[in-house]
């Protein structure tokens, strides 16, 4: 391990003198490269890009090497809470580096939820947002789900199964979606049924049950009688079903009482 380090050493020493030609143009692509990419990258998403396709660990391995060498860059190296990284030595040193980024990922704890790269970068002093989505990259605490980070452990960024994706997918539609556009049949406690074979996410405000159960929860709710066309807007909110189904339980279930031309109570507050 110690022989290694001072090969390393001696070989970093020579490239900054200019005495290998090799390490000075690789490392002039590497930079020109990084420029586009926020002037921080993974070695894994520097070496994708340097080979113009996804790339195998021995690749990955020749660029982390050049970059270990080539002066005008800072290497991170992994381990639990980093990937293996490089960036523009004018970023500043490893500690730097390693500080920004979990200065990123203190935001996103803070926020308690995803972030966009915007809401990042207005809370931070960079010249660009692609900065900070490169900064975030290299953080192994973090994931990303289109222009959105958050926590790894956060199913919105980091969906691991199918109730995962399910669940991102309704988020975004951010309306109720039938079972047929979704394309699985669901079963996870964040979703509601709301209507024949609709589902919503739980904390929309959509409520379980019968649609009697959301009528008596309308009333109960409401403390006083209320008209027919008021129980259905309400009841509407809670559950996509025909009105006409509504005024039907509202007519047929000896739970409701009417008390006045079309105005309804719960029984047994009577």
């Amino acid at each position: 391990r110690q022989l290694e380090k001072a090969i390393l050493i001696r070989l970093k020493i020579a490239a900054e003198d200019d005495t290998t030609d090799t390490v000075v143009q690789l490392e002039k692509l590497f930079i020109r490269s990084l420029s586009e990419m926020g002037r921080a990258a993974r070695i894994a998403d520097l070496a994708d890009k340097l080979y113009g396709k996804t790339t195998n660990q021995q690749e990955r391995a020749h660029v982390a090497f050049i970059a270990t060498l080539a002066p005008s860059l800072t290497v991170i190296d992994e381990n639990d809470n980093y990937h293996q990284a490089t960036a523009v030595a004018e970023y500043g040193d490893e500690k730097h580096l390693k500080g920004r980024v979990d200065e990123i990922v203190k935001l996103i704890k803070e926020a308690k939820e995803p972030q966009t790269v915007d809401q990042l970068f207005d809370k931070l002093r960079y010249e660009h947002p692609a900065q900070v989505a490169a900064l975030a990259s290299i953080s192994k605490q973090l994931a990303h789900l289109r222009d959105s980070w958050g926590l790894t452990k956060w199913p919105t960024v980091n969906p691991k199964n199918i109730r995962d994706k399910i669940y991102v997918i309704l988020a975004d539609n951010k309306k109720p979606m039938h079972f047929s556009d979704i394309a699985k049949s669901i079963k996870d406690k964040r979703f509601v049924l709301i209507g024949r074979g609709i589902y919503a996410l739980d904390n929309w405000g959509y409520s379980k049950g019968t649609v009697s159960d959301i009528i008596s929860d309308v009333l109960r709710k409401a403390g006083e009688p209320l008209h027919r066309d008021e129980i259905v807007k309400r009841v509407l909110k809670s559950r996509q079903v025909k009105e006409t189904t509504i005024l039907l339980n509202l007519q047929s279930k000896s739970q409701f009482k009417r008390v006045a031309k079309a105005t309804y109570i719960l029984a047994d507050e009577v």
